[in-house]
């Protein structure tokens, strides 16, 4: 069992930056693929970006490719999201998920964990 919280998230303009985070808690961390998914009003919840669980690999959805960088800290049991260049289109409910797949993964049902959400609104 792996508990994930997300924070990090708020009220940024357009143009502005946010680094969300996760904190994994229970199962060994570094055995888990972590990725962000977020969810706009009125939408399905798609894939943002994923890391390996050693961060050798990352990979993104290429609506944030450029702009978003994922990363993560073993040590910590963490997964951050550093979010640049913000649009409105960008605003949503962000979700940390942890998966045991060893290759890189865009698939919500190849994780097994999932967090809470965290909100994240771009004003223009």
């Amino acid at each position: 069992q792996v508990q994930l919280v997300e924070s990090g998230g708020g009220l940024v303009q357009t143009g502005g930056s946010l680094r969300l985070s996760c904190a994994a808690s229970g199962r060994t961390f570094s055995s888990y693929g972590m990725g962000w998914f977020r969810q706009a009003p009125g939408k399905e919840r798609e894939f943002v970006a994923h890391v390996s669980r050693n961060s050798g690999s990352t990979s993104y959805a290429d609506s944030v490719k450029g702009r978003f960088t994922i990363s993560r800290d073993n040590a910590k049991n963490t997964v951050y999201l550093q979010m640049n260049s913000l649009i409105p289109e960008d605003t949503a409910v962000y979700y940390c998920a942890a998966t045991l797949r060893f290759i890189s993964t865009s698939r919500q049902r190849d994780y097994e964990y999932w967090g809470q959400g965290t909100q994240v609104t771009v004003s223009s």
